[in-house]
Parts: C-alpha cells; sequence; structure tokens
C-alpha cells in the first residue's frame, strides 16, 4: 500500500468514526480524459463503440472470418433486405447527428459536475445503517471500505441496473405500438424490418423519429429518473449502444460476452426480423421478461429452440431450425401450385 492510499484509508476512518458530520466543499469534478468534459465524453463514446463494434462485425462479414457463427448465409442479405448499405449508413449517420444535438442541450442545460460532498454522503450512510441495525453490528460486520466501495461502485451499478429495466420496458412499450398498430408500423418501423438479414451498422437504422423516440428519449429519461452522473451515462450510453450493435451482428460467437451474459441475443431479435417472427420476440435490448408475461416470446422457444441443459439456443441449432422452415414453406409452395394447376 502506497502512501497516499493509506492516507487516504485514514481519512475515511477517521470521517466515518466521527461524531460530527463532515463539511461539504465543493468543487469541480475532474475530468477522465484532460480537455473533454465528462458530458461530452457521454455523446463521443458511445458513437464510437458503435463503429468501432460494428466495423469488428464488418471485417468478420467480408473476409469471412466467422462462418461458421454467421446466422444467415452471406448471399441472403442482397437477396432479402430491402435497404442498401448506403442507405442504411445514411439513416444511421443522421441519428447520431439528432442522438449528439440532444445529448449536448441536455449537458449545456445540467451544466458541470462538482465533487467534495462525498465523504458527507458517506457518513450520513453510515449514519442510517447505526439507526437501522445499531453501531455494534455494523461495527463489527460493515468496515468502512464496505460502506466506501458500496457507495462509489455499488450505488452506480443499481442505478444502472435500473436504467436497463426503464430502458427494457420503454422499448418493449414502444415496440409492441408499432407493430400493434398497422398505421404506426407502415409510417414509422417498417423502415426497420426492410432487413430481414440484420448486420451490425444497421442496428440504428429505423425512421429518424422512431429513432428519436425509441432510443434517444429512452435512455435519456431513464438517465433522468435514475439521476446518473456524467460517468454513469458514459457506461449506460456505451453498454447500451454495444448491446444493440451486437443483437444485430448476424453473429453468435461463442466468446462474445454479450451474448452470454443476456438472454436477449443476436439469434432472440433474429426471428423478430423474419417474416414469421414478427409477432414475436419485441423485447429489446437487455432482458426478455415482458415477452414472457405478455406472451409474445417466439413459441418455438419453448419446444425446437429449447435447450434442456438452460444454456442459450446454439447457432447450430438455430440454422437447422431455419433450414427446417425453409424445407417446410417450399413443401406448402409446391403443393399450392399442384393445388392451382389442377383447379386450372
Amino acid at each position: 500500500m502506497n502512501n497516499a492510499t493509506f492516507n487516504s484509508t485514514i481519512k475515511l476512518h477517521e470521517t466515518l468514526w466521527s461524531s460530527t458530520e463532515p463539511v461539504i466543499q465543493l468543487t469541480e469534478r475532474p475530468t477522465l480524459i484532460e480537455g473533454i468534459p465528462d458530458g461530452i465524453l457521454a455523446l463521443i463514446a458511445p458513437v464510437v463503440a458503435y463503429w468501432t463494434f460494428s466495423l469488428f462485425f464488418y471485417i468478420l462479414d467480408v473476409f469471412k472470418l466467422a462462418e461458421k457463427y454467421r446466422i444467415h448465409p452471406s448471399e441472403e442479405m442482397l437477396k432479402r433486405n430491402k435497404a442498401g448499405r448506403l442507405e442504411v449508413l445514411r439513416e444511421v449517420i443522421l441519428q447520431h447527428i439528432i442522438q449528439s444535438i440532444v445529448g449536448y442541450a441536455a449537458y449545456v442545460f445540467d451544466g458541470p459536475e462538482v465533487t467534495g460532498y462525498e465523504l458527507n454522503s458517506m457518513w450520513h450512510l453510515k449514519q442510517w445503517l447505526y439507526r437501522i441495525m445499531g453501531p455494534q453490528l455494523v461495527n463489527t460486520y460493515i468496515p468502512d471500505n464496505y460502506i466506501y466501495y458500496f457507495y462509489t461502485y455499488g450505488f452506480s451499478c443499481i442505478k444502472i441496473f435500473a436504467a436497463f429495466a426503464f430502458i427494457d420496458t420503454w422499448q418493449f412499450t414502444l415496440h409492441y405500438a408499432m407493430h400493434y398498430y398497422s398505421a404506426l408500423y407502415k409510417r414509422f418501423h417498417s423502415r426497420h424490418h426492410q432487413l430481414y438479414v440484420p448486420y451490425a451498422y444497421g442496428a440504428l437504422f429505423n425512421n429518424p423519429f422512431e429513432g428519436f423516440l425509441l432510443d434517444t428519449c429512452g435512455t435519456g429519461i431513464a438517465m433522468l429518473l435514475t439521476r446518473l452522473t456524467q460517468r454513469e451515462q458514459i457506461v449506460l450510453f456505451t453498454l447500451a449502444t454495444l448491446k444493440t450493435v451486437d443483437d444485430h451482428c448476424g453473429f453468435l460467437l461463442p466468446i462474445d460476452p454479450f451474448q452470454l451474459i443476456f438472454p436477449n441475443n443476436a439469434i432472440y431479435h433474429d426471428i423478430h426480423h423474419q417474416e414469421w417472427g414478427l409477432k414475436f420476440n419485441y423485447a429489446q435490448p437487455f432482458f426478455t421478461f415482458w415477452d414472457t408475461l405478455f406472451g409474445t416470446r417466439f413459441p418455438a422457444m419453448e419446444t425446437e429452440l429449447k435447450n434442456k441443459n438452460g444454456k442459450s439456443v446454439s447457432i447450430e441449432q438455430y440454422k437447422a431450425f431455419l433450414q427446417n422452415r425453409g424445407k417446410e414453406r417450399a413443401e406448402k409452395l409446391a403443393k399450392l401450385k399442384e393445388t392451382l394447376a389442377k383447379d386450372n
């Protein structure tokens, strides 16, 4: 332990054990990157993350580096998608411009963040624990370092998780409405569904109004409700962006942390982009509980696409499922043609 760490630890113990409330001395919070305010970094980071992560999957796609883990054959992208890559690129850039303008306006209104109140807040937290549990239990089982780490990191994790839950609720509600009301679907959401074979940088290919309402407003309101600091905003916006890209990436990589942690993965969302899956799997981007509650989870996920060991659907399993559906569809079309030919 170096001297600075040792001295700060001593100061923490002295402060939290004191019967006197620590004085608040506010100063402007130093930035993570010199010369770039944290609030501006919260706008830059998700855009950089979007295009960096998308570039990674684009390289896999173009150079065919992970064909074993590709959901759809590459030729299907050109054959089935109704929007070209340049059109998608243009619309996503427009959405990022709108998102950045709105975010910058919020940053200017909010102003710079301050520090200097943390020890006071931790002292109040310990006093609250004294009232709830009693001093003896607190001093025995909850060291001051625990209070420090919970206040510094635990609160942030809780707030960000709550923001995840709100974003899921917001997006499910609007997404469901866009499909339920045909006028909304035709006017706005049908644009996103021009991509029957999703790919990474097409994740935010939306009608601009829908993109503003679904993504920009959703994360913005989540940020306000959970009272995220600018550094917490960086984490939330970046993770939400990476998760959205991952859901549309078109690959199921075995070491993808998003697809290992979250039940809502690339296969789950790919089902929603297929003609036969449009009325299912609305939940996005993190969890699937709203689909479960509303009965909009794709039925085959409880039969053909359900693994007995509790693990997520494998790429081999999903490819076999797609192949079987293709065969069934071809057989139905053949029978229909045969019936029409007999009638004529």
